[in-house]
């Protein structure tokens, strides 16, 4: 049995930093409460002395014999000094000594109960109900046979017999021993409440510390995924601008310059797109100005043109009715930026790449194809974009399959149900 938290934890040791236990009422109990082994020896000594010193009074008065004085003086110490260590953790070892000592106590005329008290009593504090009941009615057998046994040796010598009833004894030795059970019980309650509420009390904040460990991971593979996706299409756009611009150079340099603006409005827009995400998880005053909407599917195609002009020859076609729904048009909208964004970085040559945008009833399926040669049948280097592109498909119930076509080119195909299971709102 483990003791009930009664005095308040360490800051250190409290779950969550904030859960403190209530502290016991009032000075006394505050100073019982910290020194438990202090009231188990004050138990004992209650118990052992006034024992002690009768047992030894009386083996003198009655002149018991020799080696049963000294039983009766080992059986009361050892009760005591059982009760003072292992009240609290092996009640029944010490009820057990306590019946010893009542039995023992029979044959020196007196009969010791005073021990199977406060036995009981623990035994229904540190113990349970059910152990405290029937502990009780053990404990009436052994002392109604040590009024028996008490009886029969009062009628021998050297004692002189005595008018005793060990039925009325044994039903005094009950009542003492039942106030002790009933006191025990309440008192054993209470405790086991209060250790079920901490405990419970613990297990909240022990939970709540891990969803909040759990949110805080989600919401990092979020920002992951957003910051890769507009890291990655704008240095993408900017390199292919800048290479074409420092190959058009020489011989077209009005070319070459409108390129390098192009490079500049890239990298303005990639800039602008990062400072409104680390606006919205920096801003603590709630601005509605600083936290501009995220993409939606009315932008895809500006998404295309401004990959058109990157010099990738991309067909953007559409069926169904528009996108619906905040997360959705945000998830269409990575999908493709993301799928161009691989294409213009490794489907070198690629003549015709095809981004279809088909909205059904059911789901929204985007595919995009191009029929450039990859090497090794797949795209070397896509492997952070793709990874995070499942991540976004499976928050959203859907599924995403990408590699090789039949022959040249690489495919992405994404299935985004329109009713998820599980829909998650990006915030």
């Amino acid at each position: 049995m483990t003791e009930s938290q009664l005095a308040p934890d360490p800051a250190d040791a409290v779950v969550g930093g904030e859960l403190r236990l209530p502290k016991p009422p009032g000075v006394v109990r505050q100073f019982w409460a910290r020194h438990p082994r202090l009231v188990d020896g004050l138990i004992a000594g209650i118990y052992g002395v006034p024992t002690l010193v009768n047992t030894i009074v009386s083996a003198i008065e009655y002149q018991h014999p020799t080696l049963i004085a000294i039983v009766n003086v080992a059986v009361v110490l050892t009760a005591s000094a059982a009760i003072m260590l292992m009240r609290r953790t092996h009640t029944w070892v010490v009820l057990g000594l306590a019946w010893l000592a009542c039995l023992v106590s029979a044959t020196a005329v007196s009969i010791d109960t005073f021990a199977i008290v406060l036995a009981l009593y623990a035994l229904a504090v540190y113990g349970s109900s059910r152990a405290a009941w029937i502990g009780l009615g053990a404990s009436v057998a052994v002392a109604t046979f040590a009024g028996y046994l008490s009886t029969w040796v009062r009628s021998t010598p050297p004692f002189e017999p005595a008018d005793l009833d060990p039925i009325s004894s044994s039903i005094a030795f009950a009542v003492f021993m039942l106030i002790a059970t009933l006191i025990g019980v309440t008192v054993g309650n209470r405790r086991r409440y209060l250790d079920a509420l901490i405990a419970r009390a613990h297990d909240l904040a022990r939970e709540r510390d891990q969803e909040r460990q759990l949110a805080a991971a989600a919401e990092r593979a979020r920002i992951a995924r957003e910051m890769h996706d507009i890291v990655s299409h704008g240095l993408t756009v900017m390199i292919t601008l800048a290479e074409g611009s420092a190959a058009t150079v020489e011989h077209d340099p009005a070319r070459s310059a409108e390129a390098m603006r192009r490079v500049a409005d890239a990298g303005r827009d990639a800039l602008s797109e990062m400072r409104r995400m680390l606006g919205v998880l920096n801003d603590a005053s709630g601005d509605a100005a600083t936290r501009s909407p995220q993409p939606d599917a009315a932008a895809i195609p500006d998404l295309v043109e401004g990959f058109r002009e990157a010099g990738l020859p991309v067909r953007l076609t559409t069926a169904g009715a528009p996108i619906t729904g905040t997360a959705l048009q945000l998830a269409a909208y990575r999908i493709v930026q993301e799928g161009l964004t691989n294409v213009l970085r490794h489907a070198d040559g690629a003549q015709h790449v095809e981004v279809l945008l088909d909205h059904r009833d059911d789901a929204v399926e985007i595919t995009i194809e191009d029929d450039a040669v990859h090497a090794s049948g797949r795209m070397s280097g896509a492997g952070r974009g793709l990874e995070g592109l499942r991540e976004r498909v499976a928050l959203s119930g859907g599924t995403l399959e990408a590699g090789p076509r039949a022959g040249n080119g690489w495919r992405l195909h994404a299935v985004l149900p329109t009713e998820p299971s599980d829909p998650r709102e990006d915030p």
